[in-house]
């Protein structure tokens, strides 16, 4: 499959989508039983309240640690390929989304869209839609 600007984003359906559906399912299931009379219904309701938070804040957790760690290896990557085209680091100025964008970038136009990036001050989305020669990027999670 060739990656481009318009299929680049990864969603993996499980993950993305069962899983927060099962856990708003305890949310509401247990919503329900606190809400009952019975003194185990209440119980079992404010434990599953309970679990369906800390279930929420693993499933958010867990993507937004890994994301963080491929962006400091995404810094790292970047600022050596930038390095290796110009002899100059990565201008400090860059915000990480703009670096994550810039990635997908060939060798070729590389530099010369981080000026560009730098003077018009392009968001991610403009970086991607002006790559004309798309470089992959299939590890990323």
């Amino acid at each position: 499959m060739n990656q481009n600007a318009a299929n680049h984003t990864r969603l993996i359906p499980l993950w993305h989508y069962i899983v927060p559906l099962v856990i708003g399912g305890i949310l509401g299931w247990g919503v329900v039983e606190f809400a009952d009379h019975h003194m185990l219904n209440h119980f079992m309701g404010a434990f599953m309240i309970m679990t369906s938070f800390v279930l929420l804040m693993v499933w958010w957790y867990a993507r937004w640690f890994a994301l963080r760690a491929q962006d400091r290896a995404i810094r790292a990557e970047e600022n050596f390929r930038h390095y290796v085209l110009t002899g100059k680091p990565l201008p400090s100025n860059l915000r990480m989304s703009q670096i994550v964008a810039l990635r997908f970038a060939g060798d070729d136009e590389f530099p010369s869209l981080v000026q560009r990036t730098i003077s018009e001050n392009l968001s991610s989305k403009d970086i991607k839609a002006s790559i004309k020669n798309w470089k992959a990027d299939l590890n990323r999670v």
